[in-house]
């Protein structure tokens, strides 16, 4: 299961025929990719092959109504943790220092807000051609980070500097690239599991009891808390929404398959329950769709309790984290309820929201923050900063109580 993942632009030099085997020496060291493979690229490997490997679409063209549709540029190109070009062509690298964007692969590079890295590979001769070089100084300069060229032999039968850096030394470099930028990052070092999204609690094979969580929330905590450097674990309910880009991901649909894939994840530093848990199941599941119209008598429906998850995980023990946080999605008396929970569950904080508006499935929220020392109420925010500021929360609280 991938824990960071690239956008590779594969350019169009010989040494796209590595690509395959740059994508196999990501996967080996964790890290997933999405391709896009330029014109000039799919004269040295074909699509087929890249879509084989990475299990995924290979995007080629810029005006291509499917995947516009689909995942536009824009999102593409701002989708992963990163985007790697490979090889970077002297003609890639013109473009991109040149502001020019007349095909897919450098309208993503533009439109990109994630860091770059380039692997250049051309002939000696065009590397040390001063044009090359002004394009290069100006990259640096806008702050694109390059992994080689290597020297030695090329295709061409001249030698010098200008071969593509090998695939394993590529993926080597991306890891201590991650391992740098994180490393003044707060919470580096922690392993923190969140939960998101509502859970589905089947009563035939295709009708179930659930809730209108979307796990836009839990999404953007998981988000938050790798962004500022945690190793995240995101468990999520059946949701409409994308992987969160460089967090594990585990899909589950009912309360209890939430529950083995919490304990699978511990040991932890920090727990945090953002998914609305179904409190009930059907005691039965039906093999067949249950009829419930016309003359035929509707069958009674036994409801059994779910486990508790968030109660579970913060029981006393050994693979207890350190900072176990539960959600209270409340309609009224949000406080009072809180306050109850957190005594209840057995956990360190609660974060409370008023859910009688459209907050589940709508962008911003309310909270009110609740530990042990008192409460903090945070104004409305859209839910990507409440994360950032649970995040923050949750470093302050290691920085001043690191066991």
């Amino acid at each position: 299961m991938s824990l960071k993942r690239v956008l590779l632009i594969v350019g169009g030099g010989i040494s796209a025929y590595k690509a395959p085997e740059l994508v196999r020496a990501l996967d080996k060291h964790g890290i997933g990719c999405r391709v896009i493979l330029t014109q000039a690229g799919s004269q040295f490997v074909t699509p087929l092959t890249l879509a084989s490997l990475t299990k995924d679409d290979v995007h080629q063209e810029l005006f291509n109504l499917t995947h516009e549709a689909k995942m536009g540029h824009i999102e593409l190109s701002r989708s992963a943790d990163l985007v790697l070009v490979a090889p970077a062509t002297a003609d890639l690298i013109g473009k991109v220092a040149n502001g020019l964007a007349n095909d897919l692969a450098s309208t993503a590079l533009l439109a990109t807000d994630k860091p770059v890295l380039m692997a250049p590979a051309m002939n000696v001769r065009m590397w040390e051609h001063p044009a090359v070089q002004r394009n290069l100084a100006t990259l640096r300069a806008d702050g694109v980070h390059f992994i080689g060229p290597d020297e030695g032999a090329m295709a061409c039968g001249e030698y010098g500097l200008g071969r593509m850096a090998e695939p394993e030394a590529i993926a080597t470099a991306l890891e201590a690239f991650w391992y740098k930028a994180s490393a003044d990052k707060p919470l580096r070092g922690k392993r923190a599991v969140v939960t998101a999204g509502p859970t589905l609690e089947a009563f035939d094979p295709i009708r179930f009891l659930s809730n209108r969580s979307s796990g836009k929330q839990g999404y953007a905590i998981a988000h938050a808390l790798a962004e500022a450097g945690a190793v995240v674990t995101l468990v999520s309910g059946p949701t409409a929404l994308n992987d969160v880009p460089g967090v594990s991901m585990v899909r589950v649909e009912s309360a209890r398959e939430m529950l083995a894939a919490c304990q699978s994840a511990l040991p932890a530093d920090i727990f945090v329950a953002v998914a609305a848990v179904a409190d009930w199941r059907p005691e039965t599941r039906a093999d067949v769709k249950l009829k419930l119209k016309g003359d035929v008598k509707a069958p009674a429906m036994t409801l059994v309790e779910n486990p508790d998850i968030l109660a579970t995980i913060a029981q006393p023990g050994p693979k207890r984290p350190k900072l176990v946080i539960g959600f209270a999605a409340e309609t009224h008396e949000v406080l009072a309820y809180a306050t109850a929970k957190r005594t209840k569950k057995g956990c360190d904080w609660v974060v409370a929201n008023d859910v009688s508006g459209d907050v589940m499935g709508g962008e911003s929220n309310r909270i009110l923050l609740v530990t042990a020392e008192g409460h903090q109420s945070w104004p409305e925010a859209p839910k990507t900063q409440i994360a950032v500021r649970l995040a923050e929360a949750i470093s302050a609280h290691f920085k001043t109580s690191p066991a």
